[in-house]
């Protein structure tokens, strides 16, 4: 039986337990995200900080079901992704996530309407809804003026807000975001703060990932990757000062 892609009534967004990830580099195994427990649940912000190499990227992937875990639990909007294929989680993913990457993703001599609209296409909703919702959420981030302009006549901190706009045109659970700020000037990086709070004070639910402690602040609650485990941000940074 396929997933039911709707979302479970529950406080629980995102929930782990154990989770575990392991790379093959020949006949090495490079244990990276092992016993990895984490809840984040509705209209939280939470900020995942770390060091380079300490698995960030890799814990974003699994939890965007974008690749999977060796072992533990995982849940997902109420449902248990650990024994779906690859049709089920992506179905799941388009439904309830929305995804901010650092290098925005969007796609090339393409408007940023339709790049905002491209969600859309894969859960078959009409052309004219299409471009009715991604032209609503180019207003949410304040770039209804350059709706018909594609990505090479954006600025950086302008292709970001498009990729945010993208990310919540299917309205969903949860804003997986990655180095939102990572290669954006000062006034760009403030911008995208700013929506990022406004999102939140509307209640959104978001899961980020930066190296930037002073964009990690904005959260409501700070974890450290480290030792492939999650810590508490304050409790971990006084063990290791």
């Amino acid at each position: 039986m396929g997933a039911d892609t709707g979302a479970v009534v529950t406080d629980v967004v995102m929930e782990t337990t154990g989770l575990e990830r392991t790379y093959r580099r020949g006949e090495i195994e490079v244990p990276v995200l092992w016993d990895l427990d984490l809840r984040v649940t509705r209209g939280e912000w939470v900020a995942c900080t770390g060091r380079s190499g300490a698995g960030k990227s890799t814990l974003l992937n699994v939890l965007g079901l974008l690749d999977r875990a060796d072992g533990g639990d995982y849940r997902l909007g109420g449902h248990d992704v650990s024994d779906l294929d690859d049709g089920e989680r992506s179905r799941l993913r388009n439904h309830l996530l929305g995804f901010v990457f650092q290098l925005h993703n969007l796609l090339p001599r393409t408007t940023a309407l339709e790049n905002v609209a491209t969600p859309l296409v894969y859960r078959g909703v009409r052309r004219r809804e299409r471009l009715e919702r991604a032209r609503a959420a180019l207003v949410a981030v304040g770039l209804e003026d350059r709706a018909d302009h594609d990505p090479g006549e954006l600025s950086g901190g302008q292709m970001q807000r498009v990729a945010i706009a993208r990310a919540l045109v299917g309205d969903p659970e949860l804003l997986l975001v990655d180095e939102p700020t990572g290669n954006l000037d000062l006034t760009a990086t403030a911008e995208v703060l700013e929506i990022l709070d406004r999102l939140h004070a509307e209640g959104r639910t978001i899961f980020m990932i930066t190296h930037e402690e002073d964009v990690a602040e904005h959260a409501d609650r700070r974890l450290v990757l480290g030792e492939g485990r999650l810590h508490d941000h304050a409790t971990y940074t006084e063990a290791h000062v």
